[in-house]
């Protein structure tokens, strides 16, 4: 199996994380070919696609309030976005749904350009934005929330407690915010305030993620076509099945967690280092 190969396969098992990251990417290198201006060395994103503070701007293009939050302004822009990134979305999926994750990183990302464009307005600033990292801190911050002490392994550091690790982060966001980029740093803080917000009303019983589900299966449902039923005779003499309470808070499947743990093993050593049994289980769920 070659490098495509294997990207295709991580693409198609590695769940939804997998694919924003692979969505982020793919934006980058459409940008690189449109938006780059060798000349000057830098980005000139349109209109269109960053989130502009202005009200004459952003009022017009609603889109943009999603669309900034899969562009980045250079290539360690988006490889330090994306480390962080895989590493929250692990452990976010360690505890959460894949829709759960989609429609976090989505309201987020909307709820941080909110922010931003307000914050610019009222300081009269103009400036525009692109970048993830907003909703990948509300990743962060809603797994931080939901589980502080979990232990998590750091190259040449070891053990440290999740929140040790996300406080250093917001730390160091706060310390920058009048240097560069503040802007930046106000969608970044937008971000993890949405995370917390998000597990504390989970917690509750109110899934904010909701929304973005079934926006996306009205649209699916939309130019679906549904399947004729016969007519079938219905008795009223039934009793109602009882149904079963279940929490807001849903665990993944272990199928998926298996596969995932296949993935990992793959992305540190290599396709050829997984045994006969894991590539047929990979092969199986990829049907």
């Amino acid at each position: 199996m070659n490098i495509l190969d294997d990207l295709k396969l991580q693409y198609k098992l590695g769940g939804i994380a997998m694919r924003v990251i692979y969505w982020n990417i793919a934006c980058f290198l459409i940008s690189l070919v449109f938006f780059y201006q060798f000349s000057i060395g830098q980005f000139t994103f349109p209109s269109w696609l960053a989130l502009s503070s202005d009200p004459e701007v952003f009022l017009f293009r609603p889109w943009t309030f999603l669309t900034y939050a899969f562009f980045h302004d250079g290539f360690l822009h988006l490889l330090f976005n994306m480390m962080v990134l895989n590493f929250a979305s692990q452990l976010f999926l360690t505890f959460f749904t894949q829709k759960q994750y989609l429609g976090l990183y989505i309201l987020s990302a909307i709820f941080s350009g909110v922010a931003f464009a307000l914050s610019f307005y009222f300081l009269n600033f103009s400036a525009s934005i692109v970048g993830a990292s907003a909703a990948i801190m509300a990743i962060l911050v809603a797994t931080t929330t939901y589980q502080p002490l979990m232990n998590v392994r750091l190259l040449l550091i070891g053990n440290v407690k999740l929140w040790h690790i996300t406080a250093v982060i917001l730390i160091l966001d706060l310390m920058q915010f009048r240097l560069d980029n503040t802007g930046g740093h106000i969608s970044h803080l937008a971000g993890a305030i949405f995370g917390f917000i998000y597990i504390k009303l989970l917690q509750n019983g109110t899934d904010l993620s909701i929304i973005i589900s079934k926006t996306i299966d009205f649209f699916t449902n939309l130019f679906k076509k549904s399947p004729s039923t016969p007519f079938t005779k219905v008795h009223k003499n039934y009793k109602k099945p009882t149904e079963k309470v279940t929490s807001r808070i849903v665990t993944k499947d272990k199928t998926q967690q298996q596969i995932d743990e296949i993935l990992d093993k793959i992305s540190q050593s290599g396709y050829d280092c997984l045994t006969k049994e894991e590539k047929e289980f990979l092969f199986k769920a990829g049907k």
